[in-house]
């Protein structure tokens, strides 16, 4: 699983061979370039989430619901849940929490939405947890988390991502629960991984997290081609005659001049960007 927020890096991960694109709200933090996900609103969800639609075609496609579009009552999640589905293209939704979440869970669920469920750290819980920090290390804390996902699975979703804790709990979590567990930042034992897509093709200029994995280094090669780019602009080496249009012939009325159709493409179909 990748997140994924517009339809390029959509297509591009779909391609590439996700099996899950999750419109995330950490976009509020790689996008938006916000401190925490909490500024998200659900209708800046479903934005991303209709581009994300668009540039996918054969992923499993997961929203997350932002902060304060499931907290308030089960009624309201569940309406928050289903505008997912109907406007943002989505198969299912994904939001954070464990036991004290199983209701809505299961009024989302009973309404016919597909839930993934977030355990251990809960990015959306970032100031009563105190910050971005492992969680399960204790005994008592490790309980918790597992009750929490134990309960998230017996309230009916079918997958669960466990974020930030210990590798042995993740293991134990997974092999006791009957639906996918979903790492990140959790150990290898997990049914399947995630990371955010800046994170992975190295696209962010900060330092990473521990658990993520750089497979490739963007931020950096687009540095080098905005240079590249701004010293043929000043040598004047581009554009050149390869990315010029023909010139306009002699006889050519000011009219004719106006319909004017690119060089080389008869039609004119040739297509414009500015």
């Amino acid at each position: 699983m990748v997140t994924a927020y517009d339809a390029t890096f959509a297509r591009m991960l779909d391609e590439g061979g996700a099996d899950v694109l999750l419109v995330g709200d950490s976009l509020g933090m790689v996008v938006q370039g916000q401190e925490t996900t909490l500024p998200v609103t659900l209708d800046e969800m479903l934005y991303h989430c209709r581009a994300v639609a668009r540039g996918s075609k054969r992923a499993h496609l997961v929203g997350d619901m932002p902060f304060m579009s499931y907290q308030v009552s089960p009624e309201e999640a569940v309406r928050s849940a289903g505008r997912f589905l109907a406007e943002g293209g989505m198969h299912a939704v994904k939001l954070e929490g464990g036991a004290a979440m199983a209701p809505t869970i299961r009024r989302i669920v009973a309404a016919g939405i597909p839930v993934m469920g977030h355990v251990g750290l809960t990015p959306q819980s970032v100031h009563a947890m105190g910050g971005f920090k492992v969680q399960g290390k204790r005994e008592e804390d490790a309980q918790r988390v597992l009750e929490d996902a134990r309960a998230v699975a017996e309230a009916g979703a079918y997958a669960i991502v466990l974020e930030g804790i210990p590798s042995e709990l993740a293991s134990h979590i997974t092999a006791e629960l009957p639906i996918a567990t979903i790492g990140i930042g959790a150990g290898p034992h997990c049914d399947g991984q995630v990371l955010v897509c800046y994170d992975l093709l190295g696209l962010t200029a900060e330092r990473v997290p521990r658990f993520v994995k750089q497979y490739e280094h963007f931020y950096q090669n687009g540095l080098t081609a905005i240079a590249r780019f701004k010293h043929e602009v000043q040598e004047g080496v581009f554009p050149s005659a390869e990315q010029s249009f023909g010139t306009i012939p002699e006889r050519a009325t000011p009219a004719a001049a106006g319909g004017l159709q690119a060089s080389g493409t008869p039609d004119g179909s040739e297509p414009v960007r500015g």
